[in-house]
């Protein structure tokens, strides 16, 4: 961990400003707008340092108060393991089955389902361009049943929600951990980060809403 918060105090004087169209998420200073799954403010697991949340001890998932649908959501993430960013979570209390969860890791090797930049159970994305122990951006795209996720800025996950018409299976045969047609998930909810007990930091959050 004192390794990876030498690394933000190196990195912070390079990070990119927000972009023009796009609005913080997090502010940089404190975790307003941000909540426990139960609701409760967040105090324990997660601090802020230098413009940059880092989970530094077990404390759970965070997850934004409000809800979204349809955006563009852009964030840098650094990490020496698992994690995640959850979208249209309906319940952050029950985020496995409610909600869909783009990985967050280091590169392991041949992509698959579980990697870094995958639509979590779904979709396997097309390469693994992540870097180990330095910053990495993650944009995500929801805009109806059409999910997009680029890391450093090349697209490599794509899904239509309505073509996952069945409980536990994606549309080539292979199971899948959701009880619920994907087709059938809410187009709208919380936002989250996952604390999967690995060290991960993320910083310059910021979304866009297509209306």
């Amino acid at each position: 961990m004192a390794r990876l918060l030498a690394l933000v105090a190196a990195a912070v004087l390079t990070a990119p400003a927000l972009a023009q169209d796009g609005r913080p998420l997090f502010n940089g200073k404190d975790f307003s707008g941000w909540q426990k799954a139960d609701g409760k403010p967040v105090t324990s697991g997660w601090i802020v340092k230098d413009a940059t949340m880092v989970r530094n001890a077990p404390g759970g998932d965070i997850w934004t108060k409000d809800r979204y649908g349809d955006f563009v959501l852009e964030l840098e993430f650094k990490t020496t393991g698992n994690s995640g960013v959850f979208i249209r979570t309906d319940s952050p209390k029950n985020n496995v089955q409610t909600g869909i969860e783009v990985q967050v890791d280091v590169p392991r090797g041949k992509p698959n389902a579980h990697s870094v930049g995958s639509i979590y159970d779904l979709v396997t994305p097309t390469r693994e361009n992540s870097k180990k122990e330095d910053w990495n951006k993650l944009k995500i795209t929801a805009l109806g049943s059409k999910l997009t996720v680029e890391t450093n800025g090349e697209q490599v996950a794509e899904m239509d929600l309505d073509k996952w018409t069945q409980g536990n299976k994606n549309p080539d045969g292979s199971p899948n951990k959701f009880k619920t047609a994907l087709k059938d998930f809410k187009r709208e909810g919380h936002i989250g980060l996952q604390d999967h007990g690995a060290a991960v930091m993320y910083r310059n959050i910021k979304i866009k809403e297509l209306k």
